[in-house]
């Protein structure tokens, strides 16, 4: 009788390096993104690489081998096709007469191993590799990435002319010169794979600078010769679709591209300087928005939060500056409400992500098409929920309150600073405050932090000041941060994490509201009905070692 052979996660949670809990949230992204759920657990921080290869290599007998100082014949190479190689994350290593060894993120994927096999003709000898080092291995042993030094290098060498500007025709041509094309193409998978949510291409007097921003971050990756801007920016205004002879006046447009083989759409925006055209790209990858209520870190106020979108009527707000987080939360809630039975329409400027069975609207200023005039023809299409991008003006406002009175679930964002704060604007665009009282179900605040990286994470003893900040003074209490390492650019903080303030619209609330009364009024009785402030959210992560206390200050700071 042949033995079952274990899958990943009975292997994690047999070693003790995870719990069921920790692995059934994996298994759920994993299912919903078609992702590998090893790649999800190390996303999510509840595991590292290493430690996955560790128990991978311990429990299967399968060899690990780090591919940082590795030398792989070329030959080898061609036994595997590059698009198969990057699509399922394998790199062949070495052969020894009809046997070859096989470096595999996955090691458990058999159905890889079989089609190398059908492939090859040759008998499959898994080895186990870092994901992030096979990538590399891929980019450099098939030759269609390289490394931006090498293209620089090349680039450097050509003759550019660096100060006048070629008309249309010659900016088309140098754009699709094939190192321009290279160079351009690896900037964005590696803003992709480090996780940026921008990239800033910008113009100086004696350089071109490039900036990812990573973890809400800028950071500085690497500049360029001058004589290689008009190329560069060419090239990318002429993937997003822009007039690339217009540089007077700004523009925006859109990339869609596959960057280890799953979408991702780019939104690019041009912004005429002294220096020439300021270029940045806001990178929207859907697989952060695929993302279950439970995965976002409510916490102990989940129940809340459920117990407001469980209502078929009325408005459900989440406020906080711009790249707080928002929208995914936003689209989180409509990956949970949206069902077969019930129609859900949304109103967006712009629509950043498609999701299925939702009609979604985008603004549309110049045409006459404005949040108010698109939501009064939403109310005509029998909707059920409604999502407005933004409530912007006292318009929009007093619409999406009469939508809530008529028995719709209206789900918006609002710019205040904390959740307490939504009620007071919303009266003072305009809404009369008893309309507010009676639509208004809930609020939520949010910011993100930066998590500890998992790869370098160690814990220290609180000193002083900051068990004072924790009203711990005299105690002994366990924080943690990241000492930094290569994984996380040596920050020492990988990825991000909310912290949120979910405010539930009681009795005692509405009758506040209606009285006008101020937002301090109003934050101060939801504390005593059991709502969790910003700073005393993140100070709970903290104490869990996800963030530390440090970040949440910074983050915060201007909430208290």
């Amino acid at each position: 009788m042949m033995t079952r052979r274990k899958r990943l996660g009975e292997i994690l949670i047999d070693s003790r390096l995870i719990t069921q809990e920790q692995l059934d949230q994996a298994l759920n992204r994993s299912m919903r993104t078609r992702r590998r759920v090893g790649e999800v657990l190390v996303e999510m921080g509840f595991i590292t690489d290493a430690a996955i290869n560790s128990a991978l290599g311990g429990q299967l007998g399968i060899p690990f081998v780090s591919l940082e100082y590795y030398s792989v014949d070329p030959e080898v190479i061609t036994l595997i096709p590059e698009q198969f190689a990057r699509r399922n994350k394998i790199l062949p290593l070495f052969r020894v007469h009809d046997s070859l060894t096989l470096g595999m993120a996955d090691p458990l994927n058999l159905a890889v191993i079989d089609q190398v096999v059908r492939t090859t003709g040759l008998e499959i000898e898994p080895a186990i590799c870092s994901e992030k080092d096979l990538i590399k291995a891929i980019d450099h042993y098939y030759g269609t990435s390289g490394t931006m030094d090498e293209m620089i290098q090349v680039l450097d060498d050509e003759t550019l002319d660096e100060d006048d500007v070629p008309d249309a025709t010659v900016l088309t041509q140098m754009a699709g010169d094939a190192p321009i094309v290279k160079l351009v193409n690896l900037m964005i998978s590696q803003a992709v794979r480090d996780h940026a949510s921008d990239i800033h291409v910008e113009p100086d007097e004696s350089v071109l600078r490039v900036r990812f921003r990573i973890d809400g971050i800028l950071k500085e990756v690497y500049t360029q010769p001058r004589k290689l801007q008009n190329a560069i920016i060419s090239r990318i205004k002429i993937m997003a679709n822009i007039n690339i002879a217009e540089r007077r006046i700004p523009q925006d447009g859109g990339i869609q591209i596959k960057i280890d083989n799953r979408p991702v759409d780019i939104r690019v925006s041009t912004l005429p300087t002294v220096h020439g055209e300021n270029v940045v790209l806001r990178i929207l990858d859907k697989l952060n928005l695929m993302m279950g209520l439970n995965e976002l870190g409510f916490g102990e106020q989940e129940p809340i939060l459920r117990k407001i979108l469980s209502r078929k009527n009325g408005i459900f707000l989440v406020t906080g500056p711009t790249s707080s987080g928002k929208t995914t939360t936003l689209y989180s809630a409509l990956n949970e409400l949206s069902k077969m039975d019930v129609n859900t329409i949304t109103l967006e400027y712009p629509v950043e992500y498609k999701l299925p069975l939702i009609r979604q609207v985008q603004v549309n200023v110049k045409a006459g098409l404005t949040f108010a005039s698109g939501l009064r023809s939403i109310l005509r299409q029998d909707p059920n929920i409604i999502m407005v991008g933004e409530i912007r003006d006292a318009e929009t406002a007093k619409i999406a309150v009469e939508s809530a009175l008529t028995g719709h679930l209206v789900i918006s964002t609002l710019h205040t600073n904390d959740a307490a704060g939504a009620l007071p604007r919303l009266v003072d665009m305009g809404v009369e405050p008893f309309l507010v009282a009676s639509s208004v179900a809930g609020v939520i605040a949010q910011r993100l932090v930066r998590s500890i990286c998992p790869n370098c994470k160690e814990e220290y003893n609180a000193n002083d000041a900051e068990l004072k900040v924790l009203g711990m003074e005299g105690q002994k209490v366990k924080l943690s941060k990241g000492k930094g390492c290569r994984s996380c650019i040596e920050t020492g903080y990988k990825g991000r994490r909310g912290v949120f303030e979910v405010l539930y619209v009681t009795d005692d609330i509405r009758a506040l509201v209606t009285e006008k009364a101020s937002a301090d009024r109003i934050r101060t009785i939801a504390v005593k009905n059991g709502t969790l402030l910003l700073r005393q959210d993140g100070i709970s992560k903290a104490l869990k070692g996800i963030t530390t206390l440090s970040e949440v200050l910074r983050v915060t700071g201007a909430t208290d």
